[in-house]
């Protein structure tokens, strides 16, 4: 079963997007090859959803961190080792070479490039698979997470027919029947093979480029769980795309598995939220994410609500969108799927007493479902007393301390329920009524 997110929870982290300032695939989109983006990409939309998978591929880019590795292959010549390989050929060995001919002879008549290309390609082959082979030899065999990777492809690169190839001097000019041959060989027969190498050069290419933001954002990795642990657990978590952002240590498990935020408006609540949301998913793709230490169980999907709009299209008010999101939460943890879900300021589109009433009924309806992990804030404090006998809720807020008049925001998590009531004093401070009354 697949790791299940929708759209409105992919915009609202902030997780997707190759040229979106800020967005988290931004953060980590520091490869060099197009293959490499592509395999980024796959990992990014497709989260694993197995314990075992995800320690281990945190274990891969944890042991590239610790060797500092920069990526060993010229981009240019793998580029050219993709293009010569995906150059359809025939499956006969005499109609390749009678190709080859014509080209060159082509090629010494017009100004047909394809020879130059063949050759070219060719010699890209070498050179990259060299690397390749001269990459792997230099990597510690011992307590590495990656070993039999590596051994599979040395395995390929020393089939006595790809070390001959290597061994070829690519500044000696290339017989005719040496370029057919190969092309013939590594676009037929070793084809499968050659599709291998590449694949481990994307891989590299995203371990090596994921394991430099890690040491230099200084982020740590996720250990999973089993689902059944019901945990979640983070020391000093914060937002990963926010510079110097403050951390907070967050824990629920199965005796605590609803987190009640409150806090005034501007006081943290919705970055904490997407920190949260953020670092379970980076966590499920087996990334680094911004906290020193976490421990978490494997959830099948993850759910939030923070920038709910309304639908024109839709005819839908921002309160029935709410709403509609709400439904959508419920019937998803009603299915009995193990979810992470967030709510952030619910039903801020009606007034306070429905929004009182639904907050309270809502939360009191998520508390029932002890296998998903639910995280709901409201500025309305008043429905946290009413939540009190509920003893799988935990009451944390966001603290705001007054600097006379002006109101000062530590963004560090408190236990209890806030009784800070700053709305009017903001309004006060900023002329509102002032200006209004002159």
């Amino acid at each position: 079963m697949s790791f299940a997110i929708d759209k409105q929870t992919l915009e609202e982290l902030n997780l997707l997007g190759k040229f979106r300032q800020g967005s988290v695939y931004h953060l980590f989109h520091r490869v060099k090859t197009r293959g490499g983006e592509q395999l980024l990409d796959q990992m990014f939309r497709h989260p694993l959803n197995n314990a075992g998978d995800i320690n281990h591929r945190s274990s891969i880019i944890k042991f590239f961190q610790s060797m500092q590795s920069s990526f060993p292959f010229d981009v240019q010549q793998v580029h050219l080792m993709r293009e010569y390989l995906d150059l359809a050929t025939s499956r006969s060995a005499g109609l390749v070479l009678a190709g080859t001919l014509i080209k060159k002879w082509l090629s010494g008549l017009t100004r047909d490039e394809r020879y130059k290309k063949s050759v070219q390609g060719l010699q890209a082959t070498i050179i990259t698979l060299n690397k390749c082979y001269a990459f792997i030899t230099s990597m510690p065999a011992a307590s590495n997470p990656y070993a039999d990777r590596l051994h599979f492809i040395k395995e390929i690169l020393s089939d006595r027919r790809i070390e001959n190839l290597r061994n070829i001097d690519i500044y000696q000019s290339l017989p005719v029947k040496t370029l057919a041959y190969y092309e013939h060989l590594l676009k037929g027969r070793l084809s499968k093979e050659m599709e291998e190498v590449l694949s481990f050069i994307y891989e590299t290419d995203v371990y090596i480029s994921v394991s430099e933001v890690a040491r230099t954002k200084g982020f740590g990795f996720a250990r999973a769980l089993s689902p059944e642990s019901n945990t979640f657990s983070a020391t000093d978590l914060s937002h990963p795309c926010i510079e110097k952002a403050v951390g907070n240590s967050i824990r629920m498990d199965a005796d605590k598995n609803v987190i009640f935020l409150t806090g005034a408006n501007m006081a943290g609540k919705s970055t904490l939220m997407k920190s949260i949301g953020i670092g379970m998913y980076l966590a499920h793709m087996g990334f680094p994410v911004a906290s020193p230490e976490m421990v978490f169980s494997v959830r099948e999907g993850l759910y939030s609500s923070i920038n709910v709009a309304d639908n024109i299209g839709l005819g839908y008010s921002h309160f029935y969108a709410e709403v509609v999101r709400v439904k959508q939460a419920a019937e998803a943890a009603a299915s009995g799927k193990r979810l992470l879900l967030m709510f952030d300021e619910l039903f801020k589109g009606t007034n306070v007493k429905d929004a009182f009433d639904g907050t309270l009924a809502v939360t009191e309806g998520f508390a029932d479902y002890h296998e998903c992990l639910f995280i709901v804030s409201t500025h309305i404090i008043e429905v946290g007393e009413s939540l009190k006998d509920y003893p799988n809720i935990h009451f944390v807020y966001m603290p705001t301390i007054m600097d006379g008049h002006r109101p000062r925001y530590t963004y560090q998590l408190q236990e209890g329920i806030t009784e800070d009531r700053q709305g009017m004093m903001i309004i006060r401070n900023e002329g509102i009524l002032d200006m209004l009354n002159s």
